[in-house]
């Protein structure tokens, strides 16, 4: 199984553990919020997002995994070992699932620690991220950072969002009316251009 988080790790040490794949369908949930973390998860394929839900009901999306992303490292060998939110998956999705044991055996492994420690650090800056937009930027400065982002992926300023409007308002922790009315403030202002799932940026 070629699997990048795995190069460089002692093939021996491999062949000592149990890593089978396991497919989850569009909308199963992973790990459910209160759950104790006992494995660290490898996504081999597809894209699932860890949410939670406001007092109004509306899903807020705290952190996105695709393929090669870790889940549970930060969690496995903590006190607070429970899952402090919902994961569950936007598309079709295949997991490697590795139990705590076998992680801890895999640690003897230099190669395997560092990749372990890389994938905690990148989690912690994606989260550190999320809080930035939470706390620091106003809407618009984060819809403004949103699509220049996809505009140097996309190599063009006439930019195709990959999600609808529901999810990008949900990724911002906002309401939909607030996304809307803001999209067409910056439409008003000369800022974008929209149709629908297609924005080009004027300004």
């Amino acid at each position: 199984m070629d699997v990048p988080f795995f190069t460089g790790v002692n093939q021996s040490v491999l062949k000592q553990i149990n890593i089978l794949p396991k497919k989850y369908t569009k909308g199963m949930t992973v790990h459910a919020q209160g759950e104790i973390c006992k494995s660290m998860d490898i996504v081999l394929s597809g894209n699932l997002v860890a949410y939670a839900l406001s007092q109004n009901g509306s899903e807020n999306v705290i952190f996105e995994f695709q393929k090669n992303s870790i889940i549970g490292a930060n969690l496995l060998f903590g006190n607070a070992n429970h899952y402090p939110m919902n994961i569950y998956c936007t598309e079709d999705s295949e997991l490697l699932h590795i139990n705590k044991s076998d992680v801890e055996l895999l640690l003897h492994d230099y190669q395997f620690t560092i990749n372990f420690v890389k994938s905690i650090s990148l989690n912690s800056q994606g989260m550190n991220k999320k809080i930035t937009i939470y706390t620091q930027k106003s809407l618009r400065e984060n819809l403004l950072d949103y699509f220049s982002a996809l505009a140097a992926e996309q190599n063009s300023k006439a930019i195709t969002l990959s999600v609808s409007k529901k999810q990008l308002a949900d990724y911002f922790g906002v309401q939909r009316p607030s996304l809307f009315r803001e999209l067409k403030q910056m439409k008003d202002e000369g800022l974008i251009k929209i149709d629908n799932r297609q924005i080009e940026i004027l300004d």
